[in-house]
């Protein structure tokens, strides 16, 4: 184990547990050498590869309590999270413990900021992030890998986001779990079984590289709209939070973080004032998070069209709203 380190992100400093080795550099190197004249060139490279970037990940973790009272000012439906999460990070910082956060699943309607909640609790944490939509998915491969043996095949996400990325911990977010699908044979959720029980995570291999990997300290985060459509062993690995649409001052409170976001984000939002007028806020509140943004970044436009440096109610009418009607 290395000396732990201090980096800086975004102001605030991680203290760097140390480093963790997520796989055997003498195991890839054995399955390498047994490689059989002819094999999958993509398994050959793929090994190659991980000898070439070594085993060990930095397995970071806050060096002090993140600012989640920021985070809850941008999201404040999210309140119930951020209580355990505090928990759970106040026990590892009081000791040499790596970061440890219990798989977690946020259900609630779409458009409520579940995956923007997720992006930036990776950024709070120091750590990195992967992410997999499985509303688009049919094989359980897609996560685990597929045999070399298949044509076409390749690693899974979660390899890829390990072996990949800098970190032993990142934070990978399963994105409308609830809308997996897939044939009898391949079960989109397969690989979860084990991936999000601590002891079996220790062992995880992807069947493309067929390589043991040490997933014990990933940080899960899935979303879903629907909890009757998730498997209840799934369900039974993580805790289960239900996200309610933020009420009118929450909105408001969203809608202005959105703002800030956009206007400090890009240079010409130097020229719009630090925060919307009230009226402006108003008329955000009304629509779900997930269309504040789209809204915001079209009245923006809208106003300096017309010369404005300020947003108008009117400017949130949308961009089809300027356009007129075609048809026949």
């Amino acid at each position: 184990m290395h000396n732990p380190l201090t980096l800086a992100s975004g102001g605030s400093p991680f203290s760097v547990a140390g480093f963790k080795q997520i796989y055997s550099t003498q195991t890839v190197e054995t399955a390498l050498e047994e490689l059989p004249p002819g094999a999958n060139e993509g398994l050959r490279t793929t090994y190659e590869k991980m000898l070439r970037v070594g085993g060990d990940r930095f397995s970071v973790k806050p060096g002090k309590m993140p600012d989640f009272d920021e985070l809850e000012r941008e999201l404040p439906n999210f309140s119930d999270v951020l209580h355990d999460l505090r928990k759970q990070l106040a026990l590892c910082m009081a000791s040499d413990d790596p970061l440890e956060v219990s798989p977690m699943l946020l259900l609630g309607p779409p458009g409520i900021g579940k995956t923007h909640f997720a992006r930036r609790l990776s950024q709070l944490l120091g750590t990195g992030y992967g992410f997999v939509s499985m509303s688009s998915l049919t094989a359980g491969w897609v996560l685990s890998g597929a045999s070399s043996q298949w044509r076409n095949s390749r690693t899974g996400k979660v390899f890829d986001t390990l072996v990949h990325g800098d970190y032993a911990n990142p934070v990978i977010v399963v994105d409308e779990i609830d809308k997996a699908s897939g044939e009898s044979h391949y079960d989109p959720l397969g690989a979860l079984y084990s991936l999000l029980e601590h002891d079996t995570a220790r062992n995880f291999t992807d069947e493309f590289a067929d390589i043991p990997l040490n997933c014990s300290d990933i940080v899960w985060i899935a979303t879903a709209n629907d909890a009757l459509r998730i498997p209840e062993p799934i369900l039974n690995r993580m805790n289960v939070y239900e996200i309610a649409l933020p009420d009118a001052s929450g909105a408001r409170r969203i809608a202005a973080s959105i703002y800030s976001d956009i206007r400090e984000s890009h240079h010409w939002g130097r020229a719009f004032p630090e925060t919307p007028s009230a009226a402006v806020l108003d008329r955000l509140s009304a629509i779900a998070p997930r269309e504040m943004r789209r809204e915001l970044v079209g009245a923006f436009g809208n106003a300096r069209l017309e010369s404005r440096d300020e947003i108008s109610p009117d400017d949130l009418a949308g961009r089809n709203a300027r356009r007129p009607r075609m048809g026949f």
